[in-house]
């Protein structure tokens, strides 16, 4: 029986969902559900508050799919209503504006300081950390369009509809982020 409701397409699940079925919902939310926390992880840098991010998402879809007329996939509008949730988020907070936040200047430091630390047991854990210090120095719509992108897999196309813009668009604020990544992230070339 799980292997056959593995195998319903999101689109079924969506119009189901969408008549009250709180199976196909909730299949949804096991399908979609970790990706979603890990974008809202990544975009937020705080689990409680990526969770409660995600929570909110999945209400806006519950509350949605009624009228879910499917122009995207459900994966992007997950995606989307993620987005909108963070981004909410980031406007509360303060100094979370389009620019971050962080000192570059500190964060630097901090970057030469992983890569120099004998302590750490593994580059690749330090890497990684320089990498998530390095992506809270992007705006939110370049991390978010690099972390659909590189992390989550999205094709250009489904990053724009997320997004709200066109692939060329995307193509741009992904040029950008990469850019700024390279250049924070020199030292570790």
């Amino acid at each position: 029986m799980d292997a056959e409701r593995a195998e319903v397409p999101d689109d079924v699940l969506a119009r189901r969902a969408g008549l009250g079925d709180r199976d196909a919902f909730a299949l949804i939310v096991d399908r979609h559900g970790p990706a979603l926390l890990r974008y809202a992880g990544n975009l937020l840098h705080r689990s409680d508050q990526a969770e409660d991010c995600v929570q909110d998402a999945f209400l806006a879809a519950w509350r949605g799919l009624p009228t879910f007329r499917g122009d995207s996939t459900l994966r992007t509008w997950l995606f989307t209503l993620a987005r909108h949730a963070a981004f909410a988020r980031l406007r509360r907070w303060p100094n979370a504006g389009s620019r971050p936040f962080i000192p570059v200047e500190e964060v630097q430091d901090r970057l030469r300081d992983l890569r120099e630390d004998p302590e750490r047991s593994s580059v690749e854990s330090a890497l990684r950390e320089a990498l998530e210090l390095a992506l809270q120095l992007l705006p939110p719509r370049q991390r978010t369009a690099w972390l659909l992108r590189e992390v989550e897999g999205l094709s250009y196309e489904e990053v724009a509809s997320v997004l709200g813009t066109t692939s060329t668009a995307v193509r741009g604020l992904l040029e950008r982020s990469r850019t700024t990544l390279a250049t924070t992230l020199e030292e570790w070339r």
